[in-house]
Protein backbone atom coordinates (compact mmCIF):
# COMPACT_ATOMS: atom_id res chain seq x y z
CA UNK A 1 0.00 0.00 0.00
CA UNK A 2 1.27 3.49 -0.46
CA UNK A 3 2.01 4.96 2.54
CA UNK A 4 0.39 8.36 3.62
CA UNK A 5 3.05 10.09 2.72
CA UNK A 6 3.22 9.04 -0.76
CA UNK A 7 -0.83 9.26 -0.92
CA UNK A 8 -0.88 12.57 0.46
CA UNK A 9 1.68 13.25 -2.47
CA UNK A 10 -0.02 12.03 -5.52
CA UNK A 11 -3.56 13.54 -4.11
CA UNK A 12 -1.51 16.85 -4.40
CA UNK A 13 -0.23 16.56 -7.95
CA UNK A 14 -3.56 14.60 -8.99
CA UNK A 15 -5.63 17.87 -8.13
CA UNK A 16 -3.35 20.25 -9.77
CA UNK A 17 -2.07 18.00 -12.76
CA UNK A 18 -4.16 18.62 -15.25
CA UNK A 19 -3.72 22.44 -16.04
CA UNK A 20 -0.44 22.87 -14.02
CA UNK A 21 2.22 19.86 -15.36
CA UNK A 22 5.62 19.20 -14.62
CA UNK A 23 6.97 21.79 -16.88
CA UNK A 24 9.57 25.03 -16.88
CA UNK A 25 11.61 23.34 -14.32
CA UNK A 26 14.76 25.77 -13.73
CA UNK A 27 17.73 24.35 -12.37
CA UNK A 28 19.84 26.54 -9.66
CA UNK A 29 22.87 28.19 -10.09
CA UNK A 30 26.32 26.27 -10.29
CA UNK A 31 27.06 25.39 -7.00
CA UNK A 32 30.40 27.42 -6.45
CA UNK A 33 31.28 30.55 -4.81
CA UNK A 34 31.35 34.11 -7.24
CA UNK A 35 34.24 34.52 -9.12
CA UNK A 36 35.20 38.09 -8.48
CA UNK A 37 33.31 40.27 -5.54
CA UNK A 38 30.84 41.67 -8.27
CA UNK A 39 29.82 39.05 -10.93
CA UNK A 40 27.94 40.18 -13.26
CA UNK A 41 24.40 38.67 -13.81
CA UNK A 42 23.82 35.82 -15.95
CA UNK A 43 20.62 35.99 -18.45
CA UNK A 44 19.17 32.28 -19.84
CA UNK A 45 20.95 31.81 -22.92
CA UNK A 46 17.89 30.92 -25.86
CA UNK A 47 16.19 27.36 -25.97
CA UNK A 48 17.12 25.21 -28.79
CA UNK A 49 13.87 24.80 -31.11
CA UNK A 50 11.49 22.70 -29.81
CA UNK A 51 12.19 23.41 -25.61
CA UNK A 52 9.81 23.97 -23.47
CA UNK A 53 11.97 24.52 -20.33
CA UNK A 54 15.86 25.63 -19.82
CA UNK A 55 16.46 22.75 -18.16
CA UNK A 56 14.89 19.36 -17.56
CA UNK A 57 11.36 18.95 -17.86
CA UNK A 58 7.55 17.36 -18.62
CA UNK A 59 5.45 19.16 -20.68
CA UNK A 60 1.92 18.05 -22.06
CA UNK A 61 -0.81 19.52 -24.22
CA UNK A 62 -3.39 22.10 -23.36
CA UNK A 63 -6.39 20.44 -21.79
CA UNK A 64 -8.33 18.52 -24.02
CA UNK A 65 -10.54 15.79 -24.40
CA UNK A 66 -7.93 12.73 -23.99
CA UNK A 67 -7.85 13.79 -20.50
CA UNK A 68 -11.19 12.66 -20.38
CA UNK A 69 -10.63 9.28 -21.83
CA UNK A 70 -12.33 7.46 -18.87
CA UNK A 71 -15.70 9.21 -19.62
CA UNK A 72 -15.45 7.87 -23.06
CA UNK A 73 -14.82 3.97 -22.94
CA UNK A 74 -17.15 1.75 -24.16
CA UNK A 75 -18.91 -1.29 -22.10
CA UNK A 76 -17.85 -3.46 -22.20
CA UNK A 77 -14.10 -3.07 -22.35
CA UNK A 78 -12.58 -6.09 -24.64
CA UNK A 79 -9.55 -8.09 -23.78
CA UNK A 80 -6.93 -10.36 -25.52
CA UNK A 81 -3.79 -12.20 -24.30
CA UNK A 82 -1.36 -11.17 -27.13
CA UNK A 83 1.73 -13.40 -28.11
CA UNK A 84 4.82 -13.76 -26.69
CA UNK A 85 6.82 -14.08 -23.40
CA UNK A 86 6.05 -12.91 -20.86
CA UNK A 87 2.01 -13.03 -21.69
CA UNK A 88 0.99 -9.43 -21.63
CA UNK A 89 -3.10 -9.10 -21.27
CA UNK A 90 -4.71 -6.17 -24.35
CA UNK A 91 -7.41 -3.88 -22.98
CA UNK A 92 -9.25 -2.16 -25.82
CA UNK A 93 -12.44 -0.49 -26.67
CA UNK A 94 -13.68 0.77 -30.28
CA UNK A 95 -10.39 -0.55 -31.88
CA UNK A 96 -8.15 1.32 -30.01
CA UNK A 97 -5.92 0.32 -26.63
CA UNK A 98 -6.56 1.74 -23.69
CA UNK A 99 -4.05 -0.67 -21.37
CA UNK A 100 -1.64 -3.26 -21.48
CA UNK A 101 -1.39 -6.03 -18.44
CA UNK A 102 2.10 -8.37 -18.31
CA UNK A 103 1.21 -11.56 -15.95
CA UNK A 104 3.18 -11.61 -13.25
CA UNK A 105 3.95 -8.00 -12.95
CA UNK A 106 2.33 -4.82 -11.17
CA UNK A 107 2.91 -2.33 -14.07
CA UNK A 108 0.38 -1.37 -16.40
CA UNK A 109 1.13 0.50 -19.89
CA UNK A 110 -2.07 2.88 -19.87
CA UNK A 111 -2.85 5.14 -22.92
CA UNK A 112 -3.37 8.72 -21.50
CA UNK A 113 -2.26 12.36 -22.41
CA UNK A 114 1.06 12.92 -25.05
CA UNK A 115 3.62 13.84 -23.32
CA UNK A 116 7.10 15.31 -24.10
CA UNK A 117 10.20 14.43 -21.96
CA UNK A 118 13.05 16.73 -22.48
CA UNK A 119 16.56 17.32 -20.78
CA UNK A 120 19.10 19.86 -21.68
CA UNK A 121 22.64 20.85 -20.32
CA UNK A 122 22.93 21.83 -16.65
CA UNK A 123 25.20 24.07 -15.12
CA UNK A 124 28.07 23.29 -13.05
CA UNK A 125 31.43 24.27 -11.44
CA UNK A 126 34.60 22.38 -11.05
CA UNK A 127 36.90 23.83 -8.05
CA UNK A 128 39.60 21.11 -7.97
CA UNK A 129 38.49 20.05 -4.95
CA UNK A 130 40.37 16.78 -5.28
CA UNK A 131 44.18 15.21 -5.34
CA UNK A 132 45.13 13.45 -8.36
CA UNK A 133 48.51 12.43 -9.40
CA UNK A 134 50.22 13.78 -12.65
CA UNK A 135 48.43 12.21 -15.56
CA UNK A 136 44.80 13.08 -15.09
CA UNK A 137 42.37 15.67 -14.62
CA UNK A 138 40.17 13.20 -13.62
CA UNK A 139 36.10 14.18 -13.68
CA UNK A 140 34.94 18.03 -13.39
CA UNK A 141 31.58 17.68 -11.00
CA UNK A 142 27.97 17.80 -13.05
CA UNK A 143 30.74 18.44 -16.12
CA UNK A 144 31.70 14.84 -17.55
CA UNK A 145 35.39 14.05 -17.90
CA UNK A 146 38.40 16.24 -18.19
CA UNK A 147 40.83 15.01 -21.65
CA UNK A 148 44.25 16.45 -21.54
CA UNK A 149 46.57 16.50 -24.52
CA UNK A 150 49.85 17.81 -25.41
CA UNK A 151 52.51 16.97 -25.30
CA UNK A 152 53.25 14.61 -22.18
CA UNK A 153 50.67 13.24 -19.63
CA UNK A 154 52.92 14.35 -16.62
CA UNK A 155 52.12 17.75 -17.42
CA UNK A 156 48.80 17.77 -15.90
CA UNK A 157 47.92 17.00 -12.24
CA UNK A 158 44.97 18.55 -9.56
CA UNK A 159 46.16 19.47 -6.21
CA UNK A 160 43.52 19.99 -3.75
CA UNK A 161 42.08 23.76 -5.10
CA UNK A 162 44.03 23.61 -8.13
CA UNK A 163 44.22 22.15 -11.53
CA UNK A 164 47.51 22.13 -12.73
CA UNK A 165 49.07 22.66 -16.23
CA UNK A 166 52.96 22.54 -16.46
CA UNK A 167 54.34 24.73 -19.23
CA UNK A 168 57.53 22.11 -19.11
CA UNK A 169 58.45 23.08 -22.86
CA UNK A 170 57.76 26.22 -25.21
CA UNK A 171 55.75 26.24 -28.79
CA UNK A 172 53.67 23.25 -27.46
CA UNK A 173 50.05 23.54 -27.09
CA UNK A 174 48.11 22.24 -24.06
CA UNK A 175 44.67 21.47 -24.13
CA UNK A 176 42.17 20.23 -20.59
CA UNK A 177 38.73 20.40 -22.60
CA UNK A 178 35.22 18.74 -20.98
CA UNK A 179 34.25 15.29 -23.14
CA UNK A 180 31.07 16.85 -24.13
CA UNK A 181 31.54 17.67 -27.90
CA UNK A 182 27.43 18.79 -28.58
CA UNK A 183 27.13 22.21 -26.64
CA UNK A 184 26.48 24.68 -28.79
CA UNK A 185 25.29 27.86 -26.74
CA UNK A 186 27.33 28.76 -23.46
CA UNK A 187 27.95 31.05 -20.81
CA UNK A 188 31.43 29.82 -19.56
CA UNK A 189 34.20 31.33 -17.43
CA UNK A 190 37.49 30.33 -16.28
CA UNK A 191 39.98 31.59 -13.36
CA UNK A 192 43.68 31.12 -13.48
CA UNK A 193 47.01 32.08 -12.78
CA UNK A 194 50.58 31.83 -13.47
CA UNK A 195 52.71 31.24 -10.85
CA UNK A 196 55.29 34.21 -12.06
CA UNK A 197 55.95 36.77 -14.95
CA UNK A 198 57.35 34.59 -17.90
CA UNK A 199 60.86 35.58 -19.23
CA UNK A 200 62.19 35.53 -22.72
CA UNK A 201 58.51 35.31 -24.19
CA UNK A 202 54.68 35.69 -23.10
CA UNK A 203 53.39 32.21 -22.21
CA UNK A 204 49.22 32.55 -22.23
CA UNK A 205 46.05 30.61 -20.91
CA UNK A 206 42.86 30.77 -22.96
CA UNK A 207 39.20 29.59 -22.54
CA UNK A 208 38.39 27.47 -25.59
CA UNK A 209 35.19 26.63 -26.70
CA UNK A 210 33.51 25.35 -29.90
CA UNK A 211 36.37 23.14 -29.84
CA UNK A 212 36.58 20.04 -32.28
CA UNK A 213 40.22 19.69 -31.18
CA UNK A 214 43.55 20.27 -30.58
CA UNK A 215 43.61 22.11 -34.49
CA UNK A 216 40.03 23.57 -34.68
CA UNK A 217 38.33 25.32 -31.82
CA UNK A 218 37.30 29.07 -30.65
CA UNK A 219 39.41 30.63 -27.84
CA UNK A 220 39.06 33.61 -25.41
CA UNK A 221 42.89 34.08 -25.19
CA UNK A 222 44.99 36.38 -22.05
CA UNK A 223 49.00 36.92 -22.60
CA UNK A 224 51.25 37.50 -20.11
CA UNK A 225 53.83 39.55 -21.66
CA UNK A 226 57.69 39.64 -20.12
CA UNK A 227 57.02 43.16 -19.54
CA UNK A 228 54.29 42.61 -17.03
CA UNK A 229 51.87 43.96 -19.48
CA UNK A 230 48.92 41.55 -20.61
CA UNK A 231 47.24 41.24 -24.15
CA UNK A 232 43.40 40.10 -24.49
CA UNK A 233 42.70 37.78 -28.20
CA UNK A 234 39.26 36.53 -29.30
CA UNK A 235 40.75 34.03 -31.85
CA UNK A 236 39.78 31.42 -34.53
CA UNK A 237 41.68 27.97 -35.17
CA UNK A 238 40.90 26.00 -37.90
CA UNK A 239 43.25 23.58 -39.40
CA UNK A 240 46.18 24.94 -37.41
CA UNK A 241 45.37 28.65 -38.90
CA UNK A 242 44.61 31.39 -36.48
CA UNK A 243 42.25 34.39 -37.19
CA UNK A 244 42.06 36.94 -35.19
CA UNK A 245 38.30 37.92 -34.07
CA UNK A 246 38.56 41.16 -33.01
CA UNK A 247 41.26 43.67 -32.44
CA UNK A 248 43.85 42.49 -29.75
CA UNK A 249 42.94 44.98 -26.57
CA UNK A 250 45.52 45.30 -23.40
CA UNK A 251 43.86 45.96 -20.71
CA UNK A 252 44.73 48.42 -17.97
CA UNK A 253 44.40 46.42 -14.88
CA UNK A 254 46.64 43.47 -13.53
CA UNK A 255 46.30 41.05 -11.24
CA UNK A 256 47.56 37.82 -10.12
CA UNK A 257 44.37 35.51 -10.95
CA UNK A 258 42.48 36.62 -14.10
CA UNK A 259 38.99 35.69 -14.65
CA UNK A 260 37.88 35.13 -18.59
CA UNK A 261 34.13 34.62 -19.33
CA UNK A 262 32.90 33.65 -22.94
CA UNK A 263 29.14 33.93 -23.66
CA UNK A 264 28.01 32.50 -27.04
CA UNK A 265 24.26 32.08 -28.91
CA UNK A 266 24.24 31.35 -31.89
CA UNK A 267 26.74 32.77 -34.19
CA UNK A 268 26.80 35.64 -31.63
CA UNK A 269 30.29 35.36 -29.50
CA UNK A 270 30.86 37.91 -26.44
CA UNK A 271 34.14 37.83 -23.94
CA UNK A 272 35.53 39.48 -21.81
CA UNK A 273 38.68 39.18 -18.79
CA UNK A 274 39.33 40.79 -15.45
CA UNK A 275 41.28 40.35 -12.92
CA UNK A 276 39.53 38.23 -10.02
CA UNK A 277 39.98 40.25 -7.57
CA UNK A 278 38.46 43.54 -9.28
CA UNK A 279 34.61 43.37 -9.96
CA UNK A 280 33.30 41.65 -13.27
CA UNK A 281 33.23 44.44 -16.01
CA UNK A 282 29.90 44.98 -17.52
CA UNK A 283 31.03 45.55 -20.90
CA UNK A 284 32.23 43.15 -23.27
CA UNK A 285 35.43 43.08 -24.40
CA UNK A 286 34.42 41.67 -28.02
CA UNK A 287 31.24 41.37 -29.43
CA UNK A 288 31.13 39.71 -32.84
CA UNK A 289 29.40 37.28 -35.19
CA UNK A 290 30.85 33.47 -36.73
CA UNK A 291 29.38 30.33 -37.58
CA UNK A 292 33.05 28.21 -37.93
CA UNK A 293 32.17 25.53 -35.46
CA UNK A 294 28.44 24.86 -34.76
CA UNK A 295 28.90 22.99 -31.32
CA UNK A 296 31.86 21.64 -29.65
CA UNK A 297 33.63 21.08 -26.16
CA UNK A 298 34.65 23.30 -23.78
CA UNK A 299 38.18 23.50 -22.30
CA UNK A 300 41.28 25.37 -21.67
CA UNK A 301 44.67 26.27 -23.86
CA UNK A 302 48.03 27.10 -22.19
CA UNK A 303 51.21 27.97 -24.34
CA UNK A 304 54.56 29.01 -23.62
CA UNK A 305 55.60 30.97 -26.84
CA UNK A 306 58.92 29.78 -28.47
CA UNK A 307 62.05 31.50 -26.99
CA UNK A 308 60.10 31.35 -22.88
CA UNK A 309 63.05 31.04 -20.64
CA UNK A 310 61.98 30.67 -17.30
CA UNK A 311 60.46 27.29 -18.16
CA UNK A 312 58.72 24.96 -16.40
CA UNK A 313 55.74 28.16 -15.69
CA UNK A 314 52.39 26.01 -13.83
CA UNK A 315 49.57 28.16 -14.83
CA UNK A 316 46.97 26.88 -11.89
CA UNK A 317 43.29 26.81 -12.83
CA UNK A 318 41.47 27.88 -9.79
CA UNK A 319 37.79 27.39 -10.94
CA UNK A 320 36.24 26.19 -14.40
CA UNK A 321 32.00 27.30 -14.56
CA UNK A 322 29.64 26.56 -16.86
CA UNK A 323 26.43 29.09 -15.57
CA UNK A 324 24.02 28.21 -18.60
CA UNK A 325 24.74 25.99 -21.74
CA UNK A 326 22.31 24.41 -24.77
CA UNK A 327 22.93 21.56 -26.24
CA UNK A 328 22.80 21.46 -29.61
CA UNK A 329 20.16 18.68 -30.02
CA UNK A 330 18.45 18.42 -26.89
CA UNK A 331 17.18 14.39 -26.25
CA UNK A 332 13.12 14.42 -26.53
CA UNK A 333 10.99 11.72 -26.05
CA UNK A 334 7.35 12.17 -26.89
CA UNK A 335 4.57 9.43 -26.81
CA UNK A 336 0.84 8.72 -24.74
CA UNK A 337 2.20 5.71 -22.35
CA UNK A 338 1.89 5.90 -18.49
CA UNK A 339 3.05 3.80 -16.21
CA UNK A 340 0.74 2.90 -13.77
CA UNK A 341 1.25 0.49 -10.72
CA UNK A 342 -1.06 -2.40 -9.14
CA UNK A 343 -1.42 -3.35 -5.89
CA UNK A 344 -0.26 -6.76 -6.33
CA UNK A 345 0.84 -9.10 -9.61
CA UNK A 346 -1.64 -9.34 -12.29
CA UNK A 347 -2.52 -13.03 -12.08
CA UNK A 348 -3.67 -13.22 -16.00
CA UNK A 349 -7.78 -13.22 -14.80
CA UNK A 350 -9.33 -9.66 -15.21
CA UNK A 351 -11.62 -8.59 -12.89
CA UNK A 352 -14.14 -6.12 -11.95
CA UNK A 353 -12.00 -4.82 -9.57
CA UNK A 354 -9.22 -4.62 -12.32
CA UNK A 355 -11.57 -2.97 -14.75
CA UNK A 356 -12.63 -0.35 -12.17
CA UNK A 357 -8.92 0.41 -11.65
CA UNK A 358 -8.00 0.58 -15.57
CA UNK A 359 -11.21 2.75 -16.42
CA UNK A 360 -9.50 5.36 -13.00
CA UNK A 361 -6.37 5.18 -14.95
CA UNK A 362 -7.63 5.62 -18.30
CA UNK A 363 -6.40 9.37 -19.30
CA UNK A 364 -5.19 10.59 -16.02
CA UNK A 365 -2.69 12.98 -15.19
CA UNK A 366 -1.68 12.08 -12.13
CA UNK A 367 2.09 11.25 -11.85
CA UNK A 368 2.70 8.19 -12.89
CA UNK A 369 6.29 5.70 -12.97
CA UNK A 370 7.75 8.50 -15.54
CA UNK A 371 6.60 11.87 -14.26
CA UNK A 372 8.21 10.53 -10.64
CA UNK A 373 11.40 9.59 -12.28
CA UNK A 374 11.35 13.01 -14.08
CA UNK A 375 11.04 15.11 -11.06
CA UNK A 376 14.93 13.99 -10.21
CA UNK A 377 16.44 14.87 -13.34
CA UNK A 378 18.50 18.50 -13.65
CA UNK A 379 16.33 21.47 -12.50
CA UNK A 380 13.23 19.59 -11.22
CA UNK A 381 11.93 21.74 -8.39
CA UNK A 382 11.88 20.61 -5.08
CA UNK A 383 8.93 19.09 -2.97
CA UNK A 384 8.73 18.37 0.58
CA UNK A 385 6.52 15.73 2.24
CA UNK A 386 3.46 17.17 4.28
CA UNK A 387 3.02 14.00 6.46
CA UNK A 388 4.28 10.22 7.09
CA UNK A 389 7.78 8.92 7.55
CA UNK A 390 9.28 11.67 5.58
CA UNK A 391 7.59 14.52 6.93
CA UNK A 392 9.23 17.67 6.50
CA UNK A 393 12.05 16.05 4.11
CA UNK A 394 12.33 16.44 0.14
CA UNK A 395 11.34 13.66 -1.65
CA UNK A 396 11.08 14.83 -5.41
CA UNK A 397 13.79 17.61 -6.98
CA UNK A 398 16.93 17.64 -8.26
CA UNK A 399 19.08 14.51 -7.20
CA UNK A 400 23.24 14.28 -7.28
CA UNK A 401 24.56 10.95 -7.63
CA UNK A 402 27.00 10.93 -4.75
CA UNK A 403 29.67 12.89 -2.43
CA UNK A 404 33.18 13.05 -3.87
CA UNK A 405 36.11 11.03 -2.75
CA UNK A 406 39.87 12.81 -1.92
CA UNK A 407 40.49 11.84 -5.44
CA UNK A 408 37.15 13.40 -6.78
CA UNK A 409 35.53 10.30 -7.81
CA UNK A 410 31.70 9.93 -7.03
CA UNK A 411 30.98 7.40 -4.55
CA UNK A 412 27.93 5.15 -4.64
CA UNK A 413 25.95 4.03 -1.79
CA UNK A 414 22.83 6.76 -1.46
CA UNK A 415 19.60 5.27 -1.60
CA UNK A 416 16.47 6.63 -1.76
CA UNK A 417 16.18 7.19 1.82
CA UNK A 418 19.47 8.77 2.16
CA UNK A 419 18.15 11.65 -0.38
CA UNK A 420 15.96 12.55 2.13
CA UNK A 421 18.02 12.24 5.32
CA UNK A 422 16.48 9.64 7.16
CA UNK A 423 17.14 5.96 8.22
CA UNK A 424 14.75 3.59 6.97
CA UNK A 425 13.04 0.14 8.40
CA UNK A 426 12.15 -1.92 5.51
CA UNK A 427 9.36 -4.55 4.69
CA UNK A 428 11.51 -7.19 5.17
CA UNK A 429 12.74 -6.04 8.65
CA UNK A 430 16.01 -4.76 7.97
CA UNK A 431 16.87 -1.42 9.07
CA UNK A 432 19.57 1.32 7.34
CA UNK A 433 20.40 4.41 9.00
CA UNK A 434 20.75 8.01 7.37
CA UNK A 435 24.33 9.50 5.78
CA UNK A 436 24.07 13.02 6.25
CA UNK A 437 27.07 12.93 3.03
CA UNK A 438 24.25 11.76 0.72
CA UNK A 439 21.66 13.96 1.54
CA UNK A 440 20.14 14.66 -1.83
CA UNK A 441 21.83 11.92 -3.89
CA UNK A 442 20.55 8.84 -5.75
CA UNK A 443 22.68 5.70 -6.80
CA UNK A 444 21.67 3.92 -9.93
CA UNK A 445 19.42 1.70 -8.03
CA UNK A 446 18.56 3.94 -4.87
CA UNK A 447 17.22 6.28 -8.07
CA UNK A 448 14.83 3.17 -9.06
CA UNK A 449 14.10 2.46 -5.57
CA UNK A 450 12.91 5.94 -5.01
CA UNK A 451 10.61 5.99 -7.70
CA UNK A 452 9.41 2.15 -7.80
CA UNK A 453 9.10 1.76 -4.09
CA UNK A 454 9.11 4.80 -2.21
CA UNK A 455 6.53 6.83 -4.36
CA UNK A 456 5.01 4.06 -6.00
CA UNK A 457 4.57 1.66 -2.90
CA UNK A 458 6.54 -1.60 -4.58
CA UNK A 459 8.01 -3.32 -1.22
CA UNK A 460 11.50 -3.07 -0.58
CA UNK A 461 14.64 -5.19 0.89
CA UNK A 462 17.61 -3.64 3.16
CA UNK A 463 20.12 -5.21 1.05
CA UNK A 464 19.75 -8.19 -0.76
CA UNK A 465 16.94 -10.56 -0.95
CA UNK A 466 16.04 -13.40 -3.06
CA UNK A 467 12.65 -13.98 -2.34
CA UNK A 468 11.58 -12.12 -5.26
CA UNK A 469 9.24 -10.08 -3.35
CA UNK A 470 11.08 -6.89 -2.43
CA UNK A 471 13.45 -4.68 -4.53
CA UNK A 472 16.68 -5.05 -3.78
CA UNK A 473 19.36 -2.66 -3.07
CA UNK A 474 21.99 -3.78 -5.85
CA UNK A 475 21.39 -3.49 -9.47
CA UNK A 476 22.92 -7.22 -9.58
CA UNK A 477 20.85 -8.43 -7.11
CA UNK A 478 17.75 -6.15 -8.68
CA UNK A 479 18.62 -8.56 -12.28
CA UNK A 480 18.24 -11.67 -10.35
CA UNK A 481 15.27 -11.37 -7.83
CA UNK A 482 13.48 -7.86 -8.36
CA UNK A 483 9.76 -8.68 -8.27
CA UNK A 484 7.62 -9.28 -11.64
CA UNK A 485 9.01 -10.74 -14.18
CA UNK A 486 12.32 -11.23 -17.31
CA UNK A 487 11.05 -9.51 -20.53
CA UNK A 488 14.69 -10.30 -22.04
CA UNK A 489 18.54 -11.46 -21.57
CA UNK A 490 21.52 -11.45 -22.98
CA UNK A 491 22.52 -14.27 -24.46
CA UNK A 492 26.33 -14.31 -23.19
CA UNK A 493 27.96 -12.56 -26.78
CA UNK A 494 24.98 -10.43 -27.77
CA UNK A 495 23.04 -7.79 -25.88
CA UNK A 496 19.38 -8.70 -26.10
CA UNK A 497 16.71 -7.60 -28.56
CA UNK A 498 14.39 -6.90 -25.97
CA UNK A 499 11.98 -6.91 -28.35
CA UNK A 500 8.49 -6.19 -26.11
CA UNK A 501 10.73 -3.62 -23.99
CA UNK A 502 7.85 -0.98 -22.74
CA UNK A 503 7.97 2.45 -20.67
CA UNK A 504 8.86 1.79 -16.87
CA UNK A 505 10.69 -1.17 -17.49
CA UNK A 506 14.18 -2.00 -15.86
CA UNK A 507 17.09 -2.16 -17.92
CA UNK A 508 20.16 -3.76 -16.06
CA UNK A 509 23.96 -3.41 -17.72
CA UNK A 510 27.45 -5.35 -17.26
CA UNK A 511 28.72 -2.06 -18.49
CA UNK A 512 32.04 -2.69 -16.06
CA UNK A 513 33.52 -5.95 -17.21
CA UNK A 514 36.36 -4.98 -14.40
CA UNK A 515 34.30 -5.89 -11.70
CA UNK A 516 33.24 -9.69 -13.20
CA UNK A 517 36.35 -11.20 -11.82
CA UNK A 518 37.70 -14.52 -13.59
CA UNK A 519 34.48 -15.94 -14.23
CA UNK A 520 34.03 -14.54 -17.55
CA UNK A 521 30.73 -16.32 -18.07
CA UNK A 522 28.83 -14.97 -15.17
CA UNK A 523 29.32 -11.28 -15.80
CA UNK A 524 28.04 -8.62 -12.92
CA UNK A 525 25.05 -6.59 -13.57
CA UNK A 526 26.33 -3.01 -11.92
CA UNK A 527 24.28 -0.44 -13.38
CA UNK A 528 20.14 0.16 -13.67
CA UNK A 529 18.25 2.51 -15.14
CA UNK A 530 13.95 2.50 -16.29
CA UNK A 531 13.22 2.83 -20.48
CA UNK A 532 11.47 6.12 -20.82
CA UNK A 533 10.72 5.36 -24.83
CA UNK A 534 11.96 6.12 -28.15
CA UNK A 535 13.23 9.52 -29.17
CA UNK A 536 12.94 12.05 -31.77
CA UNK A 537 15.77 10.05 -33.57
CA UNK A 538 14.26 6.71 -33.15
CA UNK A 539 16.54 5.43 -30.57
CA UNK A 540 15.15 3.46 -27.44
CA UNK A 541 16.60 5.62 -24.60
CA UNK A 542 16.53 5.37 -20.38
CA UNK A 543 16.76 6.93 -17.45
CA UNK A 544 19.35 6.59 -14.96
CA UNK A 545 21.29 8.19 -12.46
CA UNK A 546 24.91 7.68 -13.36
CA UNK A 547 29.01 9.32 -12.07
CA UNK A 548 29.81 11.86 -15.09
CA UNK A 549 26.34 13.52 -14.87
CA UNK A 550 26.17 13.64 -11.11
CA UNK A 551 22.61 12.14 -10.80
CA UNK A 552 19.89 10.86 -12.63
CA UNK A 553 19.53 12.09 -16.26
CA UNK A 554 18.24 10.63 -20.03
CA UNK A 555 21.17 12.88 -21.57
CA UNK A 556 24.07 11.24 -23.38
CA UNK A 557 26.97 13.28 -21.91
CA UNK A 558 29.77 10.00 -21.10
CA UNK A 559 27.97 7.66 -23.06
CA UNK A 560 24.43 8.03 -24.94
CA UNK A 561 21.49 6.90 -22.76
CA UNK A 562 20.06 4.69 -25.43
CA UNK A 563 19.46 0.87 -26.10
CA UNK A 564 20.50 0.90 -30.03
CA UNK A 565 23.89 1.62 -32.09
CA UNK A 566 27.40 0.67 -30.03
CA UNK A 567 27.57 2.93 -27.46
CA UNK A 568 28.37 1.56 -23.98
CA UNK A 569 25.34 1.23 -22.85
CA UNK A 570 23.91 -0.58 -26.10
CA UNK A 571 26.46 -2.67 -26.02
CA UNK A 572 26.11 -4.06 -22.20
CA UNK A 573 22.36 -3.73 -22.12
CA UNK A 574 22.36 -7.48 -19.87
CA UNK A 575 18.76 -7.64 -18.34
CA UNK A 576 15.32 -6.50 -19.17
CA UNK A 577 12.64 -6.78 -16.19
CA UNK A 578 9.50 -5.82 -15.45
CA UNK A 579 8.37 -4.83 -12.09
Amino acid sequence: MINPSRRALLTAFAASAATVPLVGMRAAPAQAAEVGPGAASVEPLPLPNGMSSPRSGVTMPDLNASYFTRLTLGDPLTTAVLPGTPPRTEVTTGGRRVALLTHGARTVLVTGPQRTFSENKKPFSDDFRRSLPAGSWGASPGGGGWTTLGPAASDYLVEPGQGLINLSTDYASRHASLRDGEIRDVDVRCTASFGRTPTGEACSFALSFGYQDTHNNYRARLSFLTSGAVQFRLEKEVADAVTQLGTTLTPAASGAQWTIRVRREGARIRAKAWPAASAEPEAWAFDTTDTTFTKGRVGIRALANQGATNLPMPLAVINFRVDEANWESPPKVTHSDWVRVLPEPFDGVWTDAIERTVRDWAGSAAPDVLAHAAMFLAGAPAVTAGAGTAQGRQVLGEAGYGYLDAQGNRLEGADFHEYMGIGWTFEDGGYTGPSSRQAGNLDCSGYTRMVYGHHLGVPMAAGQNTSGTFLPRRSREMAEHSPGVRVDRTDGTNPPAAALLQPGDLVLFNADSGDDGDDAASPTVDHVGMHLGTDSEGRRRFLSSRKSVNGPTMADLSGASVLDGTGVYARTLHTVHRV
